[in-house]
């Protein structure tokens, strides 16, 4: 499978975004609505007796040490991280890039369905006699934001504060972190999956103490996440028939893709069967590339 073009990749993921932050956008819903799914998640909490979020926000608000660096954490990780994991895939794992990028693709949008059916109130948000302050606009002094969460000042308009279900900053930080893990290169694997496991976990105690999501909203970014993952071999083949119907283009985006397979067959460089082809002593013995080869065709 050839290496996607960088030109048409970049397309690609910017129009996806574009699409995803318009339908934020477009999927405001009403205040009373979003408040009440809010309050309704922070009770299913209570009885549940997992809503930490309020003595995490509580910690990141009374400790300016915590909770600063939490706020430039998650005004600024989920811009940063997600797309150098992508540019390193691209890179240095060409032959895993494809289905990454759709995995990532697919759960971004399937968040976008449930910032439409579900618009969730933050607790930052809610009335302060519930107990939580917004840590963004309490320590915005040391930022560039204001008091629309992560969007700079004076652009509040341009962003969705009730997009908190489910939370995407938790599902992309999964998606990078299972990247490092599965992925991580032979020097240094050890640290490399340090921080694959670690930078998830970061993420969720970052957006619940800055009162920016519930816990269940970081459940339900994972959930999503886990959707996508299966939904992403049906979105491959789905983008391998429109590719072959094209002119020109063949399955996996490369073009030419069975004018291609046909030339390898007829090549006397491969061998077909137990036959030999020159150059070979065995049969076999010139063996297709592994699956853990992921190395480009042209360094190979």
């Amino acid at each position: 499978m050839r290496r996607p073009r960088w030109w048409a990749e970049l397309a690609l993921i910017g129009a996806v975004y574009a699409a995803y932050s318009g339908g934020r956008l477009l999927a405001r819903g009403d205040v009373d609505t979003a408040v009440g799914h809010g309050l309704a998640l922070l009770r299913a909490e209570e009885v549940l007796g997992i809503d930490v979020e309020r003595a995490l926000n509580r910690l990141f608000t009374s400790v300016p040490a915590l909770g600063v660096p939490a706020d430039f954490l998650y005004a600024s990780l989920h811009y940063l991280v997600t797309p150098a994991v992508l540019v390193w895939l691209f890179r240095r794992r060409p032959a895993r890039y494809r289905a990454a990028r759709t995995w990532l693709m697919v759960s971004t949008l399937l968040g976008l369905v449930g910032f439409t059916l579900l618009p969730t109130c933050p607790p930052r948000l809610l009335d302060p006699g519930y107990g939580f302050v917004d840590t963004m606009a309490r320590f915005s002094a040391y930022g560039w934001w204001g008091a629309e969460a992560s969007a700079p000042r004076g652009m509040g308009a341009l962003t969705n504060q009730y997009a908190a279900m489910p939370s995407l900053h938790v599902g992309w930080a999964l998606w990078c972190g299972v990247m490092l893990w599965r992925y991580a290169p032979e020097a240094r694997r050890t640290l490399w999956r340090a921080a694959g496991a670690g930078y998830p976990l970061l993420t969720t105690l970052v957006v619940m103490g800055t009162a920016n999501h519930y816990l269940l909203d970081a459940v339900a970014g994972a959930a999503v996440m886990g959707a996508g993952l299966l939904l992403t071999p049906y979105a491959l083949r789905l983008a391998d028939r429109v590719a072959a119907r094209l002119p020109g283009r063949g399955p996996g985006g490369g073009s030419g893709g069975a004018i291609g397979a046909e030339s390898a067959r007829n090549s006397p460089a491969v061998s077909g069967g137990w036959e030999t082809s020159a150059g070979e002593r065995i049969p076999r013995q010139r063996s297709a590339p592994t699956a853990s080869d992921d190395r480009p065709a042209s360094a190979r």
